[in-house]
């Protein structure tokens, strides 16, 4: 299963660079996905999945997760047998994920899952995505998405309707008892005050990370996700008050309730992580 706490950053390279590897590594990313889809041109995929043999034979346990290439390419059977028993990979993550026959295929592998979601055959049958066994969490791909859909990339429309997308992701995350999901990959990696607001909405929403493209977007992204000064100072006035009064007391004018206590601890428990 994914970690008890989920990631909040997972930061791609592509297979068919293996020296980047180790440095994306010490990133500081939650999780390392090593893409043998997108990021690799087709031409490029079987020098990739040598590439990847190569570094798991010597990675530590669970050190990477891998993004495999979808069902309905020549690929994905040849992805499969390559993660088969490799003791170095921690999940998969499978794109263009649209019926639970192919996810299952995955699942057989015994690894834990995170399928993206990339087109509205994908988002009609989410529900059923969800409750797949092994899959531990959600996310999406709005390149893809949007294609598929006919957005307009980048516009104030089509960003209203992607958000239609997060919310259902949300709803049949908590519904299917997983990790809250992964918001999808931002293009900008120059400009981190851009990262830094979408990374900041993504709390907002009740997202649980951030894809990532870039190192420079991964320590932008995790400090997104942790609580401000404000916020925990908030939060440790009303566990402390919580526990100096048996009965309903109260914080800055707010009753101090079982919702109110649930998210203080949250918000400790998340600048614990630091």
């Amino acid at each position: 299963m994914i970690s008890p706490t989920p990631p909040r950053s997972a930061l791609f390279v592509p297979a068919n660079r293996p020296e980047r590897i180790p440095k994306a590594l010490a990133s500081g990313a939650d999780i390392v996905i090593v893409d043998l889809e997108d990021a690799v041109a087709p031409a490029a995929k079987p020098m990739a999945r040598q590439a990847l043999g190569d570094f798991l034979e010597t990675a530590s346990p669970g050190a990477v997760w891998v993004r495999i290439n979808a069902a309905d390419t020549d690929d994905f059977l040849e992805d499969l047998a390559l993660c088969r028993d490799q003791r170095g990979i921690a999940g998969l993550v499978v794109p263009k994920a649209e019926s639970t026959r192919s996810l299952a295929q995955v699942e057989a592998l015994g690894y834990p899952m995170i399928p993206l979601i990339e087109s509205a055959k994908g988002l009609d049958h989410l529900d059923k995505l969800a409750r797949v066994d092994g899959v531990v969490q959600l996310s999406f791909g709005a390149l893809d998405l949007g294609l598929d859909l006919g957005i307009e990339s980048g516009s104030e429309g089509g960003d209203w309707m992607l958000n239609q997308a997060r919310y259902q992701l949300l709803v049949q995350s908590r519904l299917a008892g997983l990790a809250p999901p992964i918001d999808t990959v931002h293009p900008e990696f120059r400009d981190m005050g851009v990262i830094e607001r979408a990374a900041r909405r993504a709390v907002e929403m009740g997202f649980g990370g951030v894809l990532c493209i870039h190192p420079h977007q991964v320590a932008v992204v995790n400090s997104a996700f942790m609580p401000t000064e404000d916020q925990l100072a908030w939060a440790t006035r009303v566990i402390e008050a919580a526990e100096q009064d048996a009965g309903a007391g109260q914080v800055d004018g707010q009753m101090i309730d079982a919702p109110v206590m649930a998210r203080a601890r949250r918000l400790v428990a998340a600048a614990d992580r630091g």
